[in-house]
């Protein structure tokens, strides 16, 4: 709030100020609540499939199973990672790097192509947005009585549905948490820790504090999120352009607005086809009106287009008054032929092909891969030392590690200087997913000069001949 002098303000009594008044100016709006009314058509069915299709696949992967463990899982303590069949390490990480590189260049297509499509149909924030507006609905009823029963005094019946209907939400928001931790630990064994009562204190955080961040993103912020949180609306405008399909207004057939009856030729009374209901506005999840043209706060759900194609059919309009189209589309008066001729445009093309060469790379790179890996570590206590016959003797540590679901017996051998030799057992047996750490000694003939030389450690699966490694260490021979 600001407190200023001004004689062209009225006061609170609508008064106009005097020259002595001292005039309170709000210098932020504060939020007004969204009450968004039910609609149904195209758009709303997509939005609908994607919310089951997302949560589905969320709230169900955890409990299937794949060899005898949690198909899906990300198992920080043993630092092992389970995706179906394979068994990644931390190693691994530039599997992870390559994902992310493939999600941020998907969304700068989709951006490129048709604007914000993530927001609208497939975000967290939209999804879970439009769950707990489902379970507000059904408890609370429609719009209009969501509205009369925020103005109506707190009574039994309000009290009761509010209770409710926030029960509802935070049953909803642990599950989701509990969901989510099910991803980290185990989510059978922590199902029955949550009914013995020994959950875990990390655990326990985890859990509730995403189901809070669901019930207060989801239940209470809504839009704010999109609107002033998320940084994605504010450099949208870099990936959008002319040729972007988003959601737009015809302001030439649609104006001049205005109320008219059903059986009124509008054209005689110099009308548009726009109504004026409102109900592009009563239905936006943002609170936005489209008329006004393209808003950074427009998640792109087309909301506003179904209700309009609705209300064109009562009225015997064509539809289409809002609709998905580009700038150049509704300047130029384009077909969708046009409009997907422009879509293959040169950025969308890059994008594309980056992305294709990395999701390439990547599943080749997963085919290839030796599902074993092992790091040489020399031992720090005797650098070299001499042992019996005058040989010289290097002692190494291996940490075999193995990427599969089988017990893999690995033969050790090693080459690179004239007579070297291990001098210890040649085999290993490394159970599935261990970790295991093998002291190795190698020794060479005596005689030999002084100084580094390099040597290769090779190892090779006994049961898979497709699984071998080499790697390079050095041998050092004293003064």
């Amino acid at each position: 709030m600001s407190t200023t002098t001004a004689q062209s303000v009225p006061d609170s009594s609508g008064r106009p100020a005097g020259p002595d008044d001292e005039v309170e100016i709000a210098l932020y709006e504060s939020r007004k609540k969204i009450q968004t009314r039910s609609v149904s058509g195209t758009f709303t069915r997509l939005r609908w499939a994607a919310v089951w299709f997302t949560q589905i696949l969320f709230y169900a992967l955890p409990w299937f199973n794949w060899n005898d463990r949690q198909a899906v899982l990300f198992d920080l303590l043993s630092r092992r990672f389970y995706l179906g069949g394979l068994v990644l390490y931390p190693q691994d990480f530039i599997y992870l790097t390559g994902l992310l590189v493939m999600a941020a260049l998907s969304l700068f297509l989709f951006t490129a192509v048709a604007g914000r499509l993530w927001c609208g149909y497939a975000c967290p924030q939209t999804v879970y947005t439009e769950i707990f507006m489902w379970i507000e609905k059904t408890i609370e009823g429609d719009r209009s009585a969501r509205i009369r029963l925020d103005g109506a005094p707190l009574n039994a019946a309000k009290f009761g549905r509010r209770t409710a209907k926030h029960a509802v939400w935070v049953l909803f928001a642990l599950w989701t948490g509990f969901t989510f931790v099910g991803y980290f630990t185990p989510i059978r064994a922590q199902m029955m820790e949550v009914v013995s009562g020994s959950m875990g204190a990390w655990q326990t955080f985890w859990i509730f504090f995403y189901g809070f961040a669901t019930y207060g993103n989801a239940g209470f912020m809504r839009e704010q999120v999109c609107k002033y949180m998320c940084p994605y609306a504010r450099f949208q405008s870099a990936m959008f352009d002319k040729d972007t399909l988003i959601v737009t207004y015809d302001a030439a057939r649609g104006e001049p607005r205005g109320s008219r009856g059903k059986k009124v030729d509008f054209k005689e009374k110099g009308l548009g086809s726009c109504v004026d209901c409102t109900l592009c506005v009563q239905v936006c999840p943002t609170g936005i009106d489209i008329r006004k043209g393209l808003q950074y706060e427009c998640i792109g759900c087309g909301a506003c287009a179904d209700v309009c194609d609705e209300v064109m059919d009562k009225f015997g309009y064509e539809r289409g008054l809002v609709k998905y189209s580009t700038q150049n589309a509704m300047t130029g008066g384009w077909d969708k032929a046009q409009i997907i001729r422009r879509a293959l445009r040169p950025r969308v093309l890059v994008y594309s092909a980056i992305l294709g060469a990395i999701a390439v790379a990547v599943m080749v790179s997963l085919y290839l891969r030796v599902p074993m890996k092992v790091d040489v570590i020399r031992d720090r206590g005797a650098m070299a030392r001499m042992v019996e016959q005058g040989r010289i003797e290097n002692v190494y540590r291996l940490q075999i590690m193995n990427a599969t679901e089988t017990k893999q017996v690995v033969q050790l051998s090693v080459e690179g200087l004239p007579g070297i030799t291990l001098a210890s057992a040649p085999t290993v047996e490394v159970l599935p997913t261990e970790v295991r750490g093998v002291a190795v000694r190698v020794q060479i003939p005596p005689g030999s000069a002084s100084g580094s030389y390099p040597i290769v450690f090779k190892l090779q699966s006994q049961s898979d001949a497709a699984i071998h490694l080499d790697e390079k260490t050095t041998f050092l021979v004293p003064r």
